[in-house]
């Protein structure tokens, strides 16, 4: 690694921990990441020539600081005339930056800034906005980037988040100890569906985005490491390591989905696989598993066989009817089809599938389709399956699940059999 490329990967870790030291002194948090950005701004221009400071995180600290509170006079000197102005602007926000700051470089407000990024208050597509943007560090102009959305539009996402946070006066704080639970699920769910979206796309050109990711992970990384004792934060870092696992076999040269039962399984990433079972065998031993150690649990079984004939269907089936019961969803159902297929033939899946042609959930997604023809197929129904991967390609809005569930079709037409279904 390079000193430029240490240099930033230092920054991105220690922005999340400036920022919330100083939404927890001065509150505004708007004002406070604005000002974290311009001290991060400064290290990168002064810490090449001067040198990394012996503490990194108390220099950004107390830079940023020094730009917040030449702010807040600002701002405070533009609303003297009005008579709510000392109840704005509380006397302790114009203290001049000191001592508290280096005190405060000893704390890490990190998970205080996870919930506050995540309140149920917000959106879901701010809630995963406004985590990128303030804990991931990412710019708006990467994060729509990500999202394929207009930066304007994510800009305006972003502004509106930091707007609600201001007017419904969310604190800065841990939650209380009955709203932990609530509020940890909220905090992960926003985490895994970035995670999701970088691993599968769900719209574009590429089949996945590694940024993405790449940050999901080290942002879940980064809450396992301030709550090592909860159990569904370790299981869902493993679902995302063990997940990741298979990325480079997924894709062809030229891009093309690799359906998990084809991949060159040399490629998958050993490391990660041994990380993953590791945290899912400790966290599954301290008692009653919560979704996402199922899941990992489900994944480790699939990264754990030598060859795609030697995985454990029965056990996989299995563990989906403990997950249907912990989280019932339609995607549950429909891998849970997958399964049942597997252990007692293609019938008994198709007839799994009956139940979800009522659920408005899934009605028109492209999956419930891509299914039921893999499974028509398995029966030798070939002609309906290729219709149904046709009207599965019509409806998904990624390039390269399009071209696959088009070629699979196509083989069908020509009478060939089609590559096994990814999982």
């Amino acid at each position: 690694m390079t000193d430029d490329a240490a240099a930033e990967g230092l920054l991105r870790e220690l922005a999340p921990q400036v920022l919330g030291a100083l939404v927890r002194r001065y509150g505004h948090f708007d004002a406070s990441e604005d000002a974290v950005q311009e001290a991060l701004l400064a290290a990168a221009v002064h810490w090449p020539d001067q040198g990394v400071p012996a503490n990194p995180r108390g220099w950004l600290i107390r830079v940023a600081s020094r730009r917040l509170t030449d702010e807040l006079r600002a701002e405070a000197a533009r609303q003297r005339r009005e008579a709510t102005a000392a109840a704005r602007v509380p006397p302790a926000e114009l203290v001049a930056p000191g001592a508290d700051e280096d005190r405060a470089a000893d704390q890490d407000d990190t998970l205080s800034l996870f919930f506050l990024c995540c309140h149920p208050a917000l959106s879901p597509t701010s809630q995963v906005a406004l985590t990128l943007r303030a804990i991931g560090g990412l710019t708006t102009a990467q994060i729509a980037s990500a999202f394929l959305a207009p930066e304007a539009t994510m800009a305006q996402r972003i502004s509106r988040a930091k707007q609600r946070i201001r007017a419904t006066g969310i604190p800065f704080r841990l939650p209380r100890a009955e709203e932990r639970a609530d509020r940890l699920r909220v905090v992960l769910r926003v985490l895994y569906l970035v995670f999701n979206e970088g691993y599968t796309a769900t719209s574009g050109p590429d089949l996945q985005r590694t940024d993405l990711t790449a940050e999901a992970i080290r942002l879940t990384r980064a809450v396992h490491r301030l709550l090592p004792d909860e159990g569904e934060v370790a299981g869902l870092l493993a679902l995302m390591l063990l997940t990741d696992a298979r990325r480079p076999a997924r894709t062809r040269p030229d891009g093309a989905l690799v359906p998990l039962a084809e991949q060159d399984r040399e490629r998958w990433d050993r490391r990660a696989i041994a990380e993953g079972v590791g945290l899912v065998t400790e966290t599954l031993s301290r008692g009653r598993a919560g979704p996402y150690q199922v899941q990992a649990a489900i994944a480790a079984l699939h990264d754990e066989a030598g060859r795609a004939e030697d995985t454990d269907w029965p056990q996989i089936l299995a563990l989906y009817g403990v997950l249907e019961r912990l989280a019932p969803n339609p995607v549950v159902t429909l891998n849970q089809a997958v399964a049942l297929a597997m252990v007692e033939g293609p019938g008994a899946g198709l007839d799994a599938l009956a139940s979800l042609e009522a659920d408005g959930r899934l009605a028109g997604h492209h999956r419930l389709d891509a299914v039921r023809a893999h499974l028509l197929e398995m029966a030798g129904q070939h002609g309906p399956a290729r219709a149904h991967y046709e009207a599965a390609a019509r409806r998904t809005t990624s390039v390269p699940e399009r071209r696959y569930l088009e070629a699979r079709a196509a083989r069908l037409a020509a009478g060939g059999d089609a590559p096994a279904a990814d999982e």
